[in-house]
């Protein structure tokens, strides 16, 4: 699968993919923020959009029921 890695300048990443159905479906990881905006955008119509945001402790657990077995969490200190 090829996933897609867009910086949006001033903002952070975009990170997205296409399904087998040809829904675009991704992740805005924001800089510096406990943010995340999943979204996924409709194959029938490229201008429409449906967004869910989540803290990161949220984009974790969701992470979880996915079936992601282990989470790494990335000390930013270093």
């Amino acid at each position: 699968m090829n996933v897609e890695h867009t910086p949006l300048p001033g903002i952070g990443v975009r990170h997205s993919f296409i399904t087998a159905q040809g829904r675009r479906v991704g992740v805005v990881e924001y800089r510096g923020l406990d943010r995340r905006d999943v979204f996924y955008e409709d194959a029938d119509d490229p201008d429409s959009t449906c967004g869910l945001r989540l803290t990161r402790s949220e984009a974790v657990t969701l992470a979880g029921l996915l079936g992601l077995l282990d989470v790494v969490a990335v000390d930013d200190r270093n």
